[in-house]
């Protein structure tokens, strides 16, 4: 696979590198603090992007002295989303036709997201392939984000590979990070709501793309 050699397993995000997701995000983001009369302010998509949902509502919470609790401030996210996830959000250009690709070169794939079960199942079963991953690991299930190894262990853990048999497909700088560091083997993926880190995230990543059609 574009050079990474004895690869048994194949992690992927969802939002942003599956998905066709994060403009969602930032309607989201744009929405929930317009109706407090606020706006978006510059690097707050990226920086609560590789948070898990209690972590992201906590720092939300802290920078804009929200009353509501984290708990709260989730639950409203959530209903503002789950509709986007079950019957809008598109898979990114040839994402399928490479899952299909793994699928059939015997490669078994896993999920690591930072969405909770009520996001990315229907996200997942709008698009038929809720049958085609051996696991799915959640930042919820662990104590820790995305920018450390915690969710990518979990992953290999629950398919039963080794961390230095898998490849991780990830658009998020701190994905990248954290992947490394579980010792697996790293793929960027361009997403034009990733912004200014794409850069640190070409070099950073073993193999940089652009779309999953390079890899068909």
């Amino acid at each position: 696979m574009m050079g990474i050699e004895n690869v048994q397993a194949a992690i992927f995000d969802l939002d942003g590198t599956l998905l066709d997701s994060l403009h969602v995000w930032e309607e989201i983001d744009e929405e929930f603090l317009q109706k407090r009369g606020l706006t978006v302010p510059d690097g707050y998509c990226e920086c609560i992007a590789s948070m898990g949902f209690l972590d992201a509502a906590a720092y939300a919470k802290e920078r804009f002295h929200f009353p509501e609790t984290p708990e709260e401030i989730v639950a409203e996210w959530n209903r503002m989303a789950i509709y986007r996830y079950g019957n809008i959000i598109q898979m990114k250009p040839g994402a399928r036709d490479y899952l299909e690709k793994l699928r059939g070169q015997g490669i078994v794939l896993a999920i690591a997201t930072a969405l909770p079960k009520e996001l990315y199942w229907p996200a997942l079963c709008h698009h038929g392939i809720e049958g085609w991953f051996g696991a799915i690991a959640s930042t919820e299930e662990t104590s820790r984000g995305k920018g450390f190894p915690d969710v990518y262990l979990l992953a290999a853990k629950k398919l039963d590979v080794l961390p230095e048999s898998c490849v991780v497909f990830e658009d998020i700088l701190p994905g990248i990070q954290g992947a490394r560091t579980a010792g697996m083997h790293t793929v960027g993926v361009y997403d034009a709501c990733s912004g200014s880190t794409q850069g640190e995230l070409k070099k950073l990543a073993d193999v940089y793309i652009r779309s999953f059609e390079e890899l068909l």
